[in-house]
């Protein structure tokens, strides 16, 4: 083998490698990382209090102060 063929080689693999290694801590970390929540987030116009309900629901009663608000949306 000559040196380009050599240093050539020793890319590729460094690159294969590199490839393999982010793959690899990507596919790990969507394995671990939390599902995201169906449930939609409200917060209150009176209290300020933030919480969630069901996403079938388009307003929903505070649970401190009882009334009702629509959902944040983001």
């Amino acid at each position: 083998m000559s040196i380009p063929e050599l240093i050539l080689t020793y890319v590729v693999v460094l690159l294969a490698s590199l490839t393999g290694v982010g793959i690899y801590s990507e596919l790990r970390r969507r394995r671990f990382e939390p599902t995201p929540s169906e449930d939609r987030i409200f917060r209150c116009g009176r209290c300020g209090y933030v919480y969630t309900d069901d996403a079938d629901v388009d307003r929903s009663r505070c649970v401190q102060c009882g009334r009702m608000n629509k959902a944040i949306e983001f």
